[in-house]
């Protein structure tokens, strides 16, 4: 098999004899077949240059031409220009073009009009491609300056999925512009367009995907009520105009480490027509917890699977490590890719997972500390590709989305617990085995998600931690040895401690560190 590639500029009447006669021999040979590209005379002499640096070739002229080499791979070999093409058609097959100079001209021109209009179709198809609209909010955070490259990488809307990136922010600057221009110089295959916008009333216009990342703010927070009250204004705000401008199959995702689900609630109570389509990202904190396993384990985080967080993302929350798995464990039971062993059989230090795991877990939630732009991005990106194409399959996610009364948990809150992606929406896994949750561990969680509700309202002035009457023992050395299989086959429980707003100029009140906190086990 013969396959030749004709290159010329559209309107070089040597290409158009060239093309009469490649096709009079791919009509009548077999084994002889052409591929024409054609380029506007505006771009010819560049796109010559790049071809021919690509593949090391000595060529100025229109038309080129080269052979593919189809049985064997690799790169072509140059035939040459006009002259070299007939030539070599006159000596293997034979054949010559008797085309006048003056047809040569005609068809040159006819060649130009086709590839023309041939240009403005596509551009015209291309156009009828609405490509996906992503807003992103506070713009000029770092989270937004990692979570770029992973939404134009291709990986999570699909490498055929073209978006458009709208830069949204109330503090237009360089740090703006910065992000701007990094964008853009990524040449991303999947990014149409990206913009700043800093217009109140233009926000979210048309937009499919809003990602609503921690605003940042230079105003001093001196109290808890304070904090959590600041965020009713923005939230509500964001509700109205998602309301007004959003297109009306809008997915949010809220993001961040700062009132996660309270942020989640209040944009479902002001947008409440895509209520059904706003979700908190529970990933960060479900990372950080692995993290934390594999250091233990001496493993790699991306081997643990299925720890659940339930509760207040950024807030009172529980880590459950009860369905917990590792895979690739290296020890003296060794098995295929797909082979697993719990993570409690593997962790035989209880006094571990009572105090430093939990403690660990606590004051990098308190402090927010590594819950940096890296993580942040990583985990809204990574929540966002489950919902467009699934997560995998039998595996556990934790997100926070509003309850329908599952496992217990009052209707109407927004809480993390375990879900599974499929079909661009997730469901709530309900039919766990034995991942029940203790009554006044519950009554903790809600509580404390309540309270914060109320306090952003003005329904109540102050927030009052939800305060247990029963005093959970921490430290399985307090456990008397004949009740430690017992304690332990009960899946005692270690809650971390409400977080604190990170603004550095609040201090929380004191707490015990240590006085009610379970982790499921």
């Amino acid at each position: 098999m013969a396959k030749f590639v004709l290159a010329g500029r559209a309107d070089c009447p040597y290409y158009a004899k060239a093309e009469l006669l490649a096709d009079y021999l791919q009509k009548n040979l077999p084994n002889f077949r052409i591929h024409k590209i054609t380029q506007h005379p505006d771009i010819w002499e560049e796109w010559l240059k790049d071809v021919c640096e690509k593949n090391k070739w000595s060529h100025k002229t229109s038309p080129i031409i080269w052979r593919e080499l189809l049985d064997r791979g690799g790169k072509g070999i140059l035939l040459g220009g006009y002259n070299e093409f007939l030539e070599h058609a006159q000596l293997y097959y034979g054949v010559t073009s008797s085309m006048t100079s003056e047809l040569m001209l005609i068809v040159a021109k006819e060649n130009l009009g086709t590839h023309i209009e041939k240009e403005l179709e596509e551009e015209s198809l291309k156009g009828l491609i609405s490509p996906l609209q992503v807003w992103i909010t506070s713009a000029s955070t770092p989270a937004s300056y990692n979570l770029i490259p992973l939404l134009t990488s291709g990986e999570v809307f699909g490498m055929h999925t073209e978006i458009s990136i709208t830069l949204f922010d109330n503090k237009p600057g360089n740090k703006l512009t910065s992000v701007l221009l990094e964008s853009q110089d990524l040449v991303a295959p999947v990014l149409r367009s990206v913009r700043i916008c800093t217009r109140v009333e233009e926000a979210f216009h048309q937009a499919h995907v809003i990602i609503i990342l921690d605003d940042s703010t230079d105003k001093e927070v001196l109290s808890l009520e304070e904090g959590i009250r600041s965020r009713v204004p923005l939230c509500r705000l964001y509700g109205y105009l998602i309301e007004k401008n959003a297109h009306e199959s809008v997915r949010v995702i809220v993001g961040g480490k700062t009132f996660v689900n309270l942020k989640t609630a209040l944009l479902m109570r002001y947008a409440p027509s895509v209520a059904h389509n706003i979700i908190a990202v529970a990933l960060g904190v479900e990372g950080q917890a692995k993290a934390v396993l594999a250091r233990k384990l001496k493993t790699t985080s991306a081997g643990i699977k299925d720890v659940i967080i339930w509760g207040n993302i950024s807030g009172n929350n529980y880590v459950d490590l009860r369905k917990a798995k590792v895979y690739r464990y290296e020890s003296a039971v060794w098995g295929p890719p797909h082979y697993s062993r719990p993570v409690l059989n593997l962790i035989f230090d209880s006094e571990w997972l009572n105090k430093e795991f939990v403690t660990t877990l606590k004051n990098l939630s308190a402090t927010g500390k590594q819950f940096g732009g890296i993580l942040s991005a990583h985990s809204i990106a990574t929540t966002l590709k489950y919902w467009y194409h699934g997560s995998p399959p039998g595996e556990i996610v934790s997100l926070g989305v509003l309850s329908e009364g599952q496992f217990g948990i009052p209707e109407g809150l927004v809480f993390s617990m375990p879900v599974k992606f499929e079909n661009g929406s997730w469901v709530v896994l309900t039919d766990l085995e034995d991942i029940e949750i203790n009554e006044q561990i519950m009554t903790r969680m809600t509580s404390d998600i309540i309270q914060e509700k109320l306090v952003a309202l003005g329904d109540v002035l102050y927030f009052e931690p939800y305060q247990s009457e029963h005093k959970y023992s921490l430290y399985s050395d307090l456990v008397q040895e004949e009740e430690k299989d017992l304690a332990l086959s009960d899946m005692d429980f270690l809650d971390l401690v409400p977080q604190s707003i990170p603004e550095k100029t609040y201090n929380p009140v004191p707490t015990d560190d240590f006085e009610d906190k379970r982790v499921e086990q």
